[in-house]
C-alpha cells in the first residue's frame, strides 16, 4: 500500500502540467536580515518544516539577506517570530498575486515573437529555430542532450568566421527567472540586426554562444503549475521534486551554500551531476570550452554582477584583480544607461556561499579565465517576477555592460 501511494505520489508531483496553476493572493513577501546563529538556526529549521511558508534563497549564514513569502494564514506567526528573534524585515511585496498578474501586460496582443512578453519553452524553441533557418551562414543549432522529462536541450552559435574568440551564454538554469532567457535572446537577435558598429563589431569579431533555456522542465512548470518553482523536475522521492541546478556541477559539490534536503530550494541533488541538464550541459562545454575566453551565467534578481569562487573557504582566482576591474567598467555601463546600480564583487563576499554552480565549474575545472554571474532587474519590488515592460530596458542596459565588458577584457589582454 506504502509502495503504490509513493507511487501515485511522485507521479502527481512530476506531472505538474495537468495541475490547476496555483495563486498566491494576499501572500507578502519579506527581506529578512540574518545577523546571529540563533536566527540561522530557526530559519533552518522553518524550511524544513514550512507549512506554507516559501523561501527565495536558503537560509545558509549569518550576515546574509533573503525573501521569504508569507501566506495570509502565517502573518500572526510571522509576526511573533520575528519580534522573538529581533529579526530585522522589510516587507517587499504586499500581494504576490498582484505581481504576478502584471507581469505580463502585453500577453494578449503579441502576434509574433518579441520582447514586450514572456515566452513558453517551445515558443522559444521555434524561434531559435527559425533564425537558424535565416541565417544558415553564421547560425547553427544543436541538440546536446534530453530533459529529465524528454525536452531537447538546445544550444545556438553565432559565429562569423573562424579563430574568434568565444562569449559562452547560459540562462533560465533557474526555472522561476524568466528574464535571464528573455535577455539572451533579445542579445542573440541584437547581434544579428544591430546597425551600431560596435554592436556588429562584437557580431562579427566573437563567436557566441547561447544555451537560451538550461532548464526546460522547470520554466514549462512555471507556466503551468507554480509561478516560484526554481529547480528541475526530476523526483527525489515520494514528496521532493526537483534539484537545483545551479548547485548541482562537479566542481567542490556540497561545500557550502547548498542543502541536503531533498524539498529546499538549494537542494543539491543525491550526488553531483544527477539532472540529465546538468551533465549534458557540462559535457557540451567540454567541447567547446577550448574556445570560450568568456562565460556569462543570467540570473535574476538583485542587480549584481558576480565572480567566483563561491564555496567554503573559496581562494580567489588569481586574475581577481582583473575581474573586479572588468566587473567595475562593466557595471559603469550599466548604470550609465538608465541608472541602474549592480554591486559587483566575489560572489560569496558580496551575496552568499554557493556550491556546485556553473561559474564554479568552468572556471575551477575548465580553467575559463573570465566567468561572471549576471544577477538582473530588480532589487525586490517584484524579485524574479519582473514585469516584462523591462525586458528590453534591462537588455539593453546588459548589452551596454557587455560592450564596455568586452572592451576591458581586451585592453587586459583575455579576448
Amino acid at each position: 500500500m506504502w509502495f503504490k501511494l509513493a507511487f501515485l505520489l511522485v507521479a502527481a508531483l512530476a506531472c505538474g502540467g495537468s495541475a490547476e496553476q496555483a495563486r498566491f493572493d494576499n501572500y507578502r513577501v519579506y527581506e529578512v536580515s540574518i545577523e546571529t546563529d540563533l536566527q540561522l538556526r530557526t530559519l533552518q529549521q522553518l524550511e524544513l518544516n514550512p507549512d506554507g511558508y516559501n523561501f527565495w534563497e536558503s537560509p545558509v549564514q549569518t550576515n546574509m539577506r533573503l525573501s521569504i513569502v508569507v501566506p495570509p494564514h502565517k502573518f500572526a506567526h510571522f509576526e511573533e517570530l520575528t519580534a522573538a528573534l529581533a529579526l530585522k524585515t522589510r516587507l517587499q511585496i504586499e500581494d504576490f498575486q498582484k505581481v504576478i498578474d502584471a507581469e505580463r501586460p502585453m500577453r494578449r496582443n503579441r502576434a509574433t515573437f518579441g520582447w514586450t512578453d514572456y515566452y513558453t519553452v517551445d515558443e522559444i524553441y521555434a524561434w531559435m529555430d527559425s533564425v537558424v533557418a535565416q541565417n544558415p551562414t553564421i547560425l547553427s543549432g544543436s541538440v546536446y542532450g534530453k530533459s529529465f522529462e524528454g525536452r531537447d536541450l538546445k544550444a545556438i552559435k553565432l559565429s562569423h568566421k573562424a579563430g574568434n574568440p568565444g562569449i559562452f551564454i547560459e540562462a533560465n538554469i533557474h526555472a522561476r527567472e524568466w528574464i535571464s532567457s528573455a535577455t539572451a535572446t533579445w542579445l542573440l537577435n541584437e547581434l544579428l540586426t544591430s546597425s551600431n558598429p560596435v554592436v556588429q563589431d562584437l557580431a562579427q569579431n566573437y563567436d557566441w554562444y547561447f544555451i537560451m533555456i538550461a532548464n526546460p522542465d522547470g520554466l514549462t512548470y512555471t507556466k503551468t503549475t507554480d509561478r516560484q518553482w526554481r529547480k528541475t523536475r526530476q523526483p527525489v522521492n515520494a514528496l521532493c521534486v526537483g534539484t537545483d541546478p545551479n548547485r548541482n556541477f562537479d566542481y567542490m559539490w556540497m561545500n557550502g551554500g547548498a542543502s541536503s534536503v531533498p524539498c529546499s530550494d538549494t537542494f543539491a541533488g543525491p550526488s553531483a551531476f544527477s539532472e540529465p541538464e546538468t551533465k549534458a550541459m557540462a559535457d557540451y562545454y567540454a567541447t567547446i570550452a577550448d574556445r570560450i575566453n568568456v562565460q556569462f551565467s543570467f540570473h535574476s534578481y538583485g542587480q549584481y554582477l558576480l565572480t567566483p569562487f563561491g564555496y567554503s573557504g573559496a581562494p580567489r582566482p588569481s586574475n581577481d584583480a582583473d575581474l573586479q576591474r572588468i566587473a567595475a567598467a562593466t557595471a559603469a555601463a550599466i548604470q550609465a544607461t538608465y541608472g541602474t546600480r549592480y554591486t559587483y564583487g566575489n560572489s560569496a563576499a558580496v551575496l552568499y556561499t554557493t556550491s556546485g554552480s556553473t561559474v564554479d565549474y568552468f572556471v575551477g575545472v575548465h580553467g575559463t579565465r573570465l566567468g561572471y554571474t549576471f544577477e538582473f532587474r530588480d532589487t525586490g519590488a517584484t524579485g524574479f517576477v519582473l514585469p516584462a515592460n523591462q525586458i528590453i530596458p534591462n537588455a539593453e542596459e546588459t548589452l551596454n555592460g557587455i560592450i564596455a565588458f568586452v572592451a576591458e577584457a581586451k585592453v587586459l589582454g583575455y579576448v
